[in-house]
């Protein structure tokens, strides 16, 4: 009005338009370019020079550069502002209407950036929003098989279908992704997702047979979309993302079956990190003989466990299937006529018949804290997730020696080893041979896929690996791992134990008194016919379940 440009009487009209049909004065002023003149780029030009902010043609942008994540979508599209670039703390955006001070000051606000305001053609505005916020659902899509039957996406908050907010909505894609990459590792047999946000890239890795392996590289706009979708299937706090969040979500594969993962999320300079644990009740349930237990050992642990009182220990690194071992053992003697409770952090596998704790340092409920409540609980069996301090070993042996069953886990390398760790920590030796009755020491070694083909080792090769020389009698052959389609081209399908299953037999009760080293004790327990890790995995690869360099890198001498 003031340059002369638009008569006063029309503009009040669109104005008044606009208000009344809920859109944007520009909207309207660009309804009636063909009377006055004033097209796109026309008022463009007139903003940026009234205005004092630089003019900016969308043609010349690379758009696949654009950091579509700093915005959040649904601001975009509905404040017509898109994020150009990002400068340490300064974000440049564009705008095709420089006095939308409101939009402006909220994106201000959401990004915790001072802005660099540039003006843009209308019309290019919009359609660079709209192939955006399509770019991402069509890639999603494209990552999506539409013919799969997914099934419901649970927590024990969900809301009916027709209940789905606007936003569940909108992010359908996002959630059929999600599901799909849920399906995708349980089927593959994956232990955990990775969900991980770069600079330029976001990738998602499933762990199988231990291994780290990517399987998709998502658009990098989703990351935030994504994490709030699992945020809050986990019932955790979406808008807490400066420290790292604990929690559980399930998913139903069927009316009989669902699985549930144990979500934790981390801060990094690029995002969130999370991580999805899968926790497959039905492992704790195949039973002892599937483990990969020797029958000697199988005999052995069986035979300790059904003591009525002692502990038994269960050693090894994070990941070597500590947690599915106590399990089997706890569901072995899982009956009416038992009462066994246990404290974990977390509990990761729900077990009917167990009375399961979880542990909550914050809230003043530590191991020690619920072991002190079990005992007052009447019980039979006590399995404590892990003895991490003096405290917790002290009435945890306590319990062993008042007519308790109790099991738990301990981080060390092998069983002669966690011996000297209990002496290190405190523990006294008295007490260390009167309550513990037998240690096992466990790793997980890869197995071989059916397409295995024999092994061209040297005899001196073998002998190096820790075969005596006895052994080497040419009745068995080992085998090296190949590839195929059903083992993604890894050579390994599966997973089995190897163990160290070593009973405290006197002499080896009669080291620990006088102070011996976990060497004395392992020399020992070679000569009670002990098979460490290292001839454990070796004989596993004398049956053809694995390699040898397999059973090299997860052993030690």
């Amino acid at each position: 009005m003031q340059q002369g440009k638009l008569r006063p009487d029309r503009a009040e009209t669109l104005a008044r338009k606009a208000v009344q049909s809920n859109t944007q004065f520009i909207d309207e002023l660009i309804g009636i370019a063909e009377s006055t003149g004033l097209t796109s780029a026309a008022i463009a030009r007139f903003a940026a020079d009234t205005f004092g902010h630089p003019l900016f043609d969308l043609t010349t942008f690379d758009t696949d550069q654009l950091p579509s994540d700093i915005i959040d979508r649904k601001l975009v599209g509905s404040l017509r502002v898109i994020a150009l670039r990002k400068r340490g703390n300064r974000l440049a955006v564009a705008v095709s209407d420089p006095t939308n001070f409101q939009a402006l000051d909220q994106v201000k606000f959401q990004t915790q950036l001072a802005l660099d305001i540039v003006v843009v053609e209308h019309d290019r505005l919009l359609k660079l929003i709209e192939s955006a916020g399509r770019s991402v659902s069509e890639s999603l899509e494209r990552l999506v098989d539409d013919d799969v039957n997914f099934e419901d996406l649970l927590g024990d908050d969900a809301q009916p279908q027709e209940e789905a907010s606007s936003v569940e909505v909108d992010d359908a894609p996002v959630v059929r992704f999600l599901q799909k990459l849920l399906l995708d590792a349980i089927s593959e047999g994956a232990s955990d997702i990775h969900f991980e946000p770069y600079e330029k890239f976001y990738r998602v890795r499933f762990r199988v047979d231990g291994v780290l392996r990517e399987v998709a590289q998502p658009p990098l706009a989703i990351r935030e979309r994504l994490v709030t979708r699992i945020k809050v299937v986990s019932k955790l706090d979406i808008s807490e993302k400066r420290v790292p969040q604990d929690g559980r979500m399930k998913l139903a594969l069927s009316g009989q079956r669902a699985i549930d993962f144990r979500v934790s999320t981390l801060p990094t300079m690029f995002g969130e990190k999370v991580v999805m644990r899968i926790l497959d009740p039905t492992q704790a349930k195949m039973g002892i003989d599937s483990l990969g237990y020797e029958p000697e050992q199988r005999e052995c642990l069986v035979n300790a466990i059904r003591r009525p009182y002692g502990m038994v220990l269960v050693t090894g690194p994070t990941g070597s299937g500590k947690t599915v071992s106590l399990y089997t053992c706890l569901n072995l003697l899982n009956q009416p006529a038992v009462n066994i409770s246990t404290a974990e952090d977390p509990a990761e596998i729900q077990l009917a018949g167990i009375n399961q704790v979880n542990v909550n340092e914050k809230a003043g409920l530590t191991f020690a804290n619920a072991m002190r409540s079990f005992l007052r609980q009447d019980p039979d069996i006590i399995m404590v997730g892990e003895i991490r301090d003096l405290e917790t070993a002290d009435i945890a042996i306590k319990a062993a020696q008042t007519g308790h069953m109790v099991m738990s886990t301990l981080h060390t390398n092998d069983a002669p080893s966690t011996l000297t760790r209990l002496g290190h920590m405190g523990v006294p030796a008295f007490n260390i041979v009167s309550s513990i009755i037998l240690i096992t020491a466990q790793r997980l070694a890869r197995k071989l896929c059916t397409c295995k083909q024999p092994a061209d080792l040297s005899r001196e090769a073998l002998l190096a690996a820790g075969y005596r020389d006895d052994e080497l009698d040419g009745s068995w052959v080992t085998y090296k791992p190949v590839g195929c389609d059903r083992c993604k081209g890894s050579g390994y399908k599966g997973r089995v134990g190897i163990y160290e299953v070593m009973p405290l037999s006197e002499p080896i009760q009669n080291i620990i008194l006088k102070g011996g080293s976990s060497l004395e004790i392992a020399q020992q327990a070679q000569l009670d016919g002990v098979k460490n890790l290292r001839q454990s995995g070796l004989l596993k690869a004398r049956q053809g379940m694995t390699s040898v360099e397999e059973v090299l890198g997860c052993t030690n001498d």
